[in-house]
């Protein structure tokens, strides 16, 4: 099946910010920053289950995540910021201290035996 692109948007949620007294080298932080939210149609279309891991690209480079259905719009994913999301980032902060972490253009692709 060939990739498929979806527009992603980071940020920062209010269980990450819970976990971050946990400390970000603690599971449960680490699961939460490599986990994606995708509409659920977007997962039929390219045959993700919830729990299933996908390859996400972007212009600057690739991370795994893995992916759980969301309300989010059709063609859209969200990932909380974190190392893997960091992987997908250019080093632009357009004078800001921070780099862009909106309206990304991705290409997702289901991680399956093959391409593992």
């Amino acid at each position: 099946m060939a990739n498929k692109r979806f527009i992603m948007n980071a940020g920062r949620t209010s269980k990450q910010g819970q976990q971050i007294n946990v400390g970000k080298d603690h599971a449960e932080y680490q699961a939460i920053v490599s986990t994606l939210t995708m509409h659920p149609d977007d997962m039929k279309a390219l045959h993700v289950l919830p729990g299933a891991k996908v390859r996400v690209r972007s212009e600057y480079g690739e991370a795994v995540f893995q992916c759980k259905e969301g309300k989010v719009p059709i063609g859209m994913v969200f990932v909380p910021y974190g190392p893997p999301t960091c992987r997908l980032m250019g080093g632009g902060t357009d004078g800001t201290g921070m780099p862009t972490s909106k309206n990304w253009e991705v290409e997702i692709e289901p991680i399956t035996s093959e391409s593992a």
